[in-house]
């Protein structure tokens, strides 16, 4: 362990009441102010901290935190606008994974999460190392200490010594501490982002008064939007723009307000963020495109130090309907309905295409946020103010890049239990990544792994702005089905047929009516009707009729769904008016969602007015309302599962492991592809089921370890070996069925002639039995994490492209979800009458294999192939695992971009 500031550079995180404060290692140039810290401890806090107030405590103390770096201490510090107000240390002394630790927070400072993001960030630092356990003295009466202890979500144990605690912390990162630190972090974000989204006051600066500029716009678009609070403007040439006073700079404003809207040029940037936090300005919406890259850190800077919030820079703006504010800092052309539909996008153009397609629909908008270029508040943010504002119930997002994706994804499955959170699923495409070396990292493409992300966290994703309204729609004005079973009424066969097409192939199954349905369907229907699965009702049926009709189906219990596709026709019974009417009338608030198909409706989605002031969704195309109804059933389906777990693997030697891979990347500092042994080792370390397999450099060594691994039928496979060598198979490096030593011999010979001067040895395997060959890896994302996939594995496995990807570490659902989502799924469940494979060992070696991936971050790729899978066993044939240089990063700290 070494204490090298270097390793973990300032960061910056939210207290309590929403103010930014920055944690970086302590330096020497730290003494004055941290021998002024203490110093300035009353003395009862003094002696709470030391156990006795000393005039020699505060000097003793600083002197200790800027020592030369010594291997087992650290201490962090933390910091706001230049001024220390906490410190926490931890030193190892004699102990390898044990530390004791400290905190001083600065007088006046306490309740505000000071210590508590310290000792996280301690703790962060502290595994990395591996630390085990915090140890801690603290006086009985120090009840503040002893409360941020226990409220950690860390396990800890109190022992009693006279007027003395000893409190002994585990430091497991379970999901306990992880839930912990969510909430602290969530309720310190919704209180950062108040000055943004709730201001009280709000200035424009860069408010031109010629029509044309942004800062114009967006001054029009407050005023004129009915903004409750006070609007002021800073154009040094206006006194007044619309009515709005003008002053000529932000530090001659006579309020200072929560909110400063920039729409300055560029190069004017920093200087007005500057100015913006010296005057005191909580919260920055930066609209201004163009910064390069001095201008860009300057303007983020000058966020960090002055503890603004900050949107943008380069993009349309943020509003807030609430009637009580009526926000809106934006330059669209028109103002959003008010309503519960909270909407973050990066891009402008999509935020008015998707405003614009909300108020067409009639969804109101209970916030937008144009993140632009995403230096700070980013989707994330926005998902905690959604769930905590009281008033949003429906999330869109449009998001092409991802700061902290497991953050986000941890956040996303809290949000998607309480409301829906639709995406478009931007960016599908990555052509690069299919020249990677292995097969895992040719597999993961940035469409699988982002599709991981959403699914894993219940997040509906789309391909389209218009899928995302599509869905929208159905998700805003009907209830989940219980399933996938749809029933469809039409009045004209051809579009029955359509609409039968288009659930099916959306995913959706088509279930034939009962027979006692069939006679109580047909006692309504006009003679002629055909009562199947589509119901034709003919273009003869009532008004009546077809409301009867669709009641009698929406009380049915064998269907979840009713699609209803109606066909305007020249027939006097009802006329299209007169089916809207009834199916409107059929609907009214049912516990199954109903959706219409109109082929001859102008705009893709409608939302038509129904019974009880409720509406039902409208669809131009019955393909529109096939996905809509299949989104809204996956989400029925990831809402009815019990809670993911992890679950505990017995027989995993992480640290054993950890020192493999250090020992390998100490003799290679570039990392590389593990030679067989070193493979075979780490596989060991977390219990991955391995052929047998012996190691040899020589024609004769090579006859002695088949000698010794001949099964039965003494056949035997020889691979040759070289550092680098990825596709044995593609390179003819592998010789199957080998009998007898002459062709042993054989083999090696014409191994080694070939590959003269590259190969350094050959591997040995009997002949494996007969199985279903499987694919296993992972690829290391340097956004994402760890990835997992599986699916078909062979020589072919590139070009079948039959494999399922998740992120890791693996819940017990998502290694269900890996093993069922392939083509080949049935394969491995008995199809054709093989029986099945065996599948609890297959979901132990992808639980094992993403243990690995999650434990150790320098693991680069892994390529299991084959994996042979029987009804006896599941054994890994081929494993191929490359080792980067990579120092460990907490996904979960809680920190500012």
């Amino acid at each position: 362990m070494t204490h090298d500031v270097t390793e973990r550079p300032p960061v910056h995180a939210l207290l309590t009441d929403g103010t930014t404060m920055c944690i970086r290692p302590v330096v020497p140039s730290d003494h004055d102010q941290l021998e002024g810290l203490y110093e300035e401890m009353s003395p009862e806090n003094l002696r709470l901290r030391f156990f006795a107030a000393s005039h020699r405590s505060a000097r003793l103390a600083a002197d200790r935190a800027c020592a030369p770096a010594r291997i087992g201490y650290r201490a962090l510090l933390a910091e706001t606008q230049g001024r220390v107000i906490g410190l926490a240390e931890y030193d190892t002394g004699d102990e390898k994974d044990a530390a004791e630790v400290s905190i001083a927070v600065a007088d006046g400072l306490h309740h505000q999460g000071v210590g508590t993001l310290l000792v996280e960030h301690l703790v962060s630092a502290a595994r990395a190392e591996g630390i085990t356990t915090f140890t801690a003295d603290a006086l009985s009466e120090n009840h503040e200490v002893l409360k941020l202890f226990a409220d950690l979500g860390l396990r800890t144990e109190r022992r009693f010594e006279g007027p003395e605690v000893r409190c002994t912390i585990t430091l497991d990162q379970s999901d306990t501490y992880l839930t912990a630190v969510e909430e602290r972090g969530r309720a310190a974000d919704v209180a950062s982002l108040k000055p943004l989204l709730r201001p009280k006051t709000v200035a424009v600066v860069g408010a031109g008064r010629k029509p044309g500029s942004v800062g114009r716009a967006i001054l029009h678009q407050l005023h004129a939007g009915g903004y409750t609070g006070r609007l002021l403007a800073v154009n040094p040439a206006a006194h007044s723009i619309f009515g709005v006073p003008s002053y000529s700079s932000v530090s001659a404003l006579p309020k200072t307000p929560d909110l400063a809207v920039l729409a300055v040029p560029a190069a004017a940037i920093p200087a007005t963020a500057e100015e913006c936090g010296r005057a005191g300005v909580r919260a920055l919406l930066v609209v201004t495109a163009g910064l390069d890259a001095d201008q860009a850190h300057a303007l983020l800077a000058a966020c960090r130090s002055f503890g603004m919030r900050l949107v943008g820079p380069n993009c349309l703006g943020i509003s807030n309907t609430d009637p009580e504010l009526s926000l809106d800092a934006t330059f669209a052309a028109g103002h959003p309905r008010p309503g519960t539909a909270g909407v973050a996008v990066q891009s402008g153009g999509v935020g008015i295409a998707l405003l614009d397609g909300m108020s067409r629909l009639g969804i109101g908008v209970s916030s937008f946020a144009s993140l632009g270029d995403k230096y700070d508040v980013s989707g994330n943010d926005m998902l905690q103010w959604w769930e905590s504002d009281g008033t949003t119930d429906l999330a869109l997002l449009h998001l092409e890049s991802f700061g902290s994706p497991r953050a986000f994804s941890r956040t996303a499955r809290r949000v998607t239990r309480r409301m829906p959170v639709l995406t478009v699923d931007a960016g599908r495409t990555d052509a690069g990544r299919r020249a990677a070396a292995s097969h895992t990292a040719a597999a993961a493409t940035r469409t699988m792994t982002r599709g991981a992300l959403f699914t894993q966290a219940g997040i509906t994703a789309t391909r389209s702005i218009g899928e995302l309204l599509e869905t929208a729609a159905l998700l805003h004005s009907q209830p989940l089905p219980a399933g996938s079973r749809v029933a469809i009424v039409t009045n004209a066969g051809g579009a029955g047929v359509l609409a039968a097409d288009a659930c099916a192939e959306a995913g959706l199954s088509l279930p034939d009516p009962t027979p006692e349905l069939i006679d109580d369907l047909l006692a309504v229907l006009p003679d002629g009707a055909a009562v199947g699965n589509p119901v034709d009702a003919t273009a003869a049926v009532t008004e009546e009729q077809l409301t009867d009709c669709v009641n009698r189906i929406m009380r049915y219990g064998g269907v979840d769904a009713v699609l209803v596709a109606l066909v305007p026709t020249a027939v006097a019974a009802a006329t299209g008016d007169d089916l809207v009417r009834a199916l409107t009338r059929a609907s009214g608030r049912r516990a199954k969602p109903i959706a219409a198909v109109r082929l001859e409706q102008g705009l893709p989605v409608e939302l038509l007015p129904a019974a009880d002031d409720s509406t039902i969704p409208s669809y131009a195309e019955p393909q529109a309302a096939a996905r809509a109804l299949a989104h809204a059933a996956h989400r029925a389906a990831w809402l009815a599962r019990p809670a993911r777990a992890i679950p505990y693997l017995d027989g995993v030697e992480t640290e054993r492991a950890r020192t493999v891979v250090e020992t390998y990347l100490a003799a290679h500092p570039d990392g590389g592809w593990l030679d067989p042994r070193t493979c075979a080792d780490l596989l060991a370390c977390y219990g991955l089921p391995q052929i047998p397999w012996a190691w040899a450099e020589t024609e004769d060594d090579a006859v002695l370890a088949a000698d010794r691994l001949r099964g039965s039928d003494g056949r035997v496979v020889m691979k040759a070996h070289w550092p680098g060598l990825v596709h044995k198979s593609a390179q003819h490096a592998v010789h199957l069925d080998l009998r007898g030593d002459a062709q042993i011999r054989a083999a090696f010979r014409d191994l080694e002639t070939r590959f003269a001067g590259l190969m350094t040895g050959v591997v040995l395997q009997p002949l494996a039995d007969r199985g279903t060959e499987l694919f296993a890896g992972v690829v290391q994302d340097q956004v994402f994490g760890p990835l997992v996939l599986f699916g078909l594995g062979g020589t072919a496995t590139e070009v079948l492209a039959d494999h399922a990807a998740r992120l890791a570490p693996l819940t017990d659902h998502d290694v269900h979800d890996l093993i069922t989502s392939p083509r080949c799924a049935p394969l491995l469940f008995g199809a054709h009458g093989n029986g099945p494979v065996d599948l609890e060992e297959l979901e132990q070696l992808l639980l094992r294999l993403s243990r690995m991936a999650a434990d150790l971050p320098q693991l680069a790729e892994t390529d299991f192939n084959p994996v042979l899978a029987t009804r006896g066993g599941v054994t890994v044939l081929d494993a191929r695992i490359r080792l980067v240089p990579c120092r460990p990063q907490d996904p979960y700290l809680r920190r500012l971009r």
